[in-house]
């Protein structure tokens, strides 16, 4: 057939977890960007010898691309002087190290063996800009998280206990900016913020509004399933970052039903920050355990870990309030964003130091939760990036869960009181390479409700995202040679992206061609926001930009791709 490209993989030991598939031998066949049964025999060879071969990694939570990040940059030229690399080849010029260029983050991910990423907190009024950098972040496919934890519109609907009008500003939000799914960060308290306020936890009502956070949650992902998005709400606690704020984490969690029978009702993102015992730093603790015994009784709930790595990072979060505190403890730089009508950010370059007693035990709650938690399809591998450390730490994380001996020597490293108080010494627990695959692909397409779509797994009609890492894992005991799982899943031998060798040993070989993901919830008439009269002239009236200027035209997106759901309103 004119223009069929066809791909053959031999000798590959896959691992596809939604397949049930560990560790077995096989061929894995490739026409035109989609796996199939075979191919012919004038298709291309790679010979993988063996070698460790898994799905394209999917990130559920990262920030690369959009105002907040693009901020992040400018403010920090010291960081923007590391990780330079020049021009070559298709290769752009790339440089910073925790927030780099948008070319170099899309490089440093397919080198990788990253294929999806997705942007965790999109602000609405600023969706061009987000979608504007996923253009130049050509290799991997991309979708946003849409940001909904100060909208007006629907704090007023959740006010006067109107669910489906929630649900109807969503779909209408949604279709306008191109968004993927729903972001609540801090609910409410960004909104208090505006007031020069903050909530300290989900009872607090939000200034003017007279709404609580659960009242939010509650509504919020009540919403979310009447428009059958493919993603669940996507939650980041109220109180990050606060001694004894896991009390406010249970608490936020135990609002949470089992609404879905395919997927999770709710996403908690980074609970590492949320995970904290005491009642100030004096006495700061761990309290991972109770965290991870309540999520492994609710199915309904899965989370990611928002693990912290040593070292310089930026951190950026839409929760500005929480911002305002870290410059209080860092007294570093410090820049706050308001978004009108519907959210706002904060910006903090930090260094996370191993003799600082707080920082250590961060970076033992982390692992711990990862660890503690009994199915892997409950807890996704990140750093909240670049929040917790840069994504390229993400091979270290790897090990540091795969390998006892190498927690063990990191933890004679940090600060000595941080033993009396974490659990982290006491867990035996060493994972394998079954459950980092779920980890970092099959559970984070089951979680984003996209492996629908041929993400996450390498049968027959998936796309044919694949990473071939330079590892055979019948050779390796990754608990005592921790040192080569990094460097394996620091860099792919192959990295394939809809049929096509994108990276090899890190080199970048094609101009990339990416997809946009994003979701269109049709909703009856009646439910039709954009012919709300009432919607309408407070549109007009509040915002600074005509209602008809603010949907993101389609030219925005790149081999734009439309979910579209059938909604009960």
């Amino acid at each position: 057939m004119k223009g069929m490209s066809e791909l053959l993989i031999r000798n590959a030991c896959v691992i596809d977890p939604l397949r049930g598939i560990n560790a077995e031998v096989m061929d894995i066949a490739i026409r035109d960007g989609v796996i199939v049964e075979n191919v012919g025999g004038s298709a291309e060879v790679i010979d993988a010898h063996g070698a460790l071969t898994l799905p394209g990694g999917i990130d559920s939570h990262t920030h690369i691309c959009g105002t907040k990040v693009n901020f992040g940059r400018y403010m920090s030229p010291e960081d923007m002087r590391a990780g330079r690399t020049p021009r070559r080849g298709h290769m752009h010029s790339t440089s910073g190290y925790s927030v780099p260029t948008t070319y170099g983050n899309s490089y440093r991910y397919s080198a990788m063996g990253y294929t999806t990423l997705l942007e965790g907190a999109m602000a609405p009024l600023e969706a061009r800009h987000t979608h504007e950098e996923f253009l130049y972040t050509p290799l991997q496919d991309t979708m946003a998280n849409t940001l909904f934890d100060g909208n007006w519109a629907i704090m007023e609907a959740i006010r006067d206990g109107d669910t489906k009008r929630v649900a109807a500003i969503i779909a209408w939000t949604l279709q306008a900016v191109k968004g993927f799914g729903v972001k609540l960060t801090n609910p409410g308290g960004t909104e208090a913020w505006q007031w020069g306020k903050n909530v300290s936890c989900i009872r607090d009502p939000v200034p003017y509004f007279e709404v609580t956070p659960a009242e939010i949650i509650r509504s919020i992902v009540e919403a979310n399933e009447l428009l059958g998005l493919p993603h669940s709400v996507h939650l980041h606690c109220n109180n990050l970052g606060m001694p004894g704020n896991y009390t406010c984490t249970l608490g936020s969690l135990g609002l949470i039903p089992d609404l879905n029978p395919k997927r999770q009702t709710l996403y908690a993102t980074h609970v590492q920050f949320h995970a904290y015992g005491g009642s100030d730093w004096k006495d700061f603790c761990s309290k991972s355990e109770p965290i991870a015994r309540f999520v492994n009784m609710r199915p309904q709930i899965v989370i990611d870990m928002g693990q912290v790595m040593f070292g310089r990072t930026t951190t950026m979060t839409a929760d500005g309030p929480m911002e305002f505190n870290l410059y209080r403890l860092h007294h570093e730089k410090w820049s706050n964003h308001d978004v009108e009508l519907e959210t706002g950010s904060g910006i903090i370059p930090v260094v996370y130091r191993r003799k600082n007693l707080v920082n250590s035990v961060m970076w033992a709650i982390g692992l711990e939760l990862a660890l503690l938690m009994e199915s892997p399809w409950q807890c996704m591998l990140t750093t909240d990036n670049p929040n917790g450390a840069p994504f390229v730490r993400y091979p270290e994380i790897i090990a540091l869960l795969m390998s006892k001996r190498y927690r063990d020597a990191e933890f004679a490293t940090i600060h000595p009181d941080t033993g009396s108080r974490v659990p982290l010494p006491a867990i035996e627990r060493e994972l394998d390479w079954y459950e980092i695959a779920v980890m970092t692909r099959a559970g984070q397409a089951r979680a984003l409700g996209i492996q629908d779509l041929g993400k996450g797994y390498l049968g027959p009609g998936a796309e044919a995202d694949v990473a071939i890492y330079p590892i055979r894992i019948d050779e390796v005991d990754p608990a005592v040679d921790y040192q080569k799982v990094i460097e394996a899943f620091s860099q792919t031998e192959y990295t394939i992206k809809r049929g096509r060798v994108v990276s090899r040993r890190g080199e970048c070989l094609v101009d990339g061609s990416n997809a946009t993901l994003w979701v269109r919830p049709n909703v009856s008439d009646d439910y039709d926001m954009g012919r709300d009269p009432d919607f309408i002239e407070k549109f007009d009236r509040y915002y600074t930009v005509r209602m008809r200027n603010y949907p993101v035209q389609e030219e925005y997106l790149n081999r734009d791709r439309c979910i579209e759901t059938e909604a009960g309103i």
